[in-house]
């Protein structure tokens, strides 16, 4: 299902589409670099409106976000393409798909929320690919979920465009960004982008007040080293903020980097260690299951406050999102 995108206007022949920072100029009859928007006749379409590859009832812990409604369901949707060509994507099967390739199913926005609501899920999640990539249909689907009470949220790479995150902002309640790493160099040869502009979208979302957690995908040889999780560490805690979640994830070998080993779990501890004693509060280890880095600690006193089993919250020792041992506030949305 077609529908005509926003963000775009016309540069001469072209169509200079702003829905990303990659701002595509696109010629007559060709499409941008996510292959999800075309150029009809000087009218720049989005492809895959409504277009759903993937539906799943998640709990808010795979997104992950830990400290947004914890123990909930999420309503979440994925469709095709990515503006990102990242070599170790896990979802490459629909991220780096053409519309031709996959089946979708038509989920009008109206659908989508009826059907969070037959799930008994409190909030609604654009995911498993880059939700920018049908950016019409989520911001779309978000102003119905605002009026019905539903919360949302992206799992993005961060690479939306200014006006972009300028236009969502009213309707996103809550996102996980995915830092990919904190050098160009990285961004460039692995992902086919650029750092920049991911770091100016964090700092503008936690400024704006979405609810937002940051996710490190740790990649043995590529962004491990000592220094590469000092610089990460030192943005999120001075420039960003002490009490935002982070999650380092251990890579597991996938698309065009089967070759490198999983992340060692000392790694992934290393840098937990790194960022709690540069102040993080809420530091957590993806990916190991049954490993205490998934669990919510007293930023003061250590004092176990949410027990997790994979994506399942096992048990909450909260009391009014205050540590129940020295009532400390817990920065929790619940």
């Amino acid at each position: 299902m077609k529908k005509e995108a926003m963000l775009y206007e016309k540069v001469g022949p072209m169509l200079n589409c702003h829905v990303c920072n990659r701002r595509c100029l696109i010629s007559r009859g060709k499409r941008g670099f996510c292959n999800m928007r075309e150029n009809i006749e000087d009218t720049l379409y989005s492809l895959n409106y409504a277009a759903a590859s993937s539906i799943a009832v998640d709990p808010i812990e795979k997104k992950p976000l830990f400290h947004f409604y914890p123990g909930t369901s999420s309503f979440s949707l994925g469709t095709l393409g990515c503006n990102f060509r990242c070599r170790y994507c896990q979802n490459w099967s629909i991220s780096q798909a053409e519309l031709e390739d996959i089946p979708t199913r038509e989920l009008p926005p109206e659908e989508a929320i009826k059907l969070t609501k037959e799930y008994n899920c409190f909030s609604i999640s654009w995911t498993y690919n880059e939700p920018t990539m049908w950016f019409e249909y989520t911001y779309d689907s978000a102003i119905l979920a605002q009026k019905a009470d539903i919360k949302t949220v992206y799992v993005t790479n961060g690479y939306m465009s200014q006006e972009a995150l300028e236009l969502i902002t009213p309707f996103l309640d809550a996102a996980n960004v995915d830092l990919k790493g904190m050098s160009e160099r990285f961004y460039k040869e692995l992902c086919d982008a650029r750092l920049q502009p991911v770091l100016d979208n964090i700092q503008t979302m936690y400024e704006n007040g979405i609810h937002l957690e940051v996710t490190n995908l740790i990649i043995p040889g590529y962004n491990d080293s000592e220094d590469d999780l000092k610089v990460l560490v030192k943005f999120m805690a001075e420039e960003v903020g002490v009490e935002v979640p982070l999650h380092f994830s251990r890579f597991h070998p996938d698309y065009q980097l089967n070759q490198v080993q999983p992340t060692p779990i000392k790694t992934l501890e290393k840098a937990r260690d790194m960022a709690r004693e540069a102040g993080m509060r809420y530091v957590y280890i993806g990916n190991v299951p049954g490993h205490d880095g998934e669990n919510t600690r007293c930023y003061e006193c250590e004092e176990l406050l949410i027990q997790r089993d994979g994506f399942k919250v096992v048990d909450k020792g909260l009391k009014k999102n205050k540590c129940p041992h020295c009532g400390a506030p817990i920065d929790i949305v619940d």
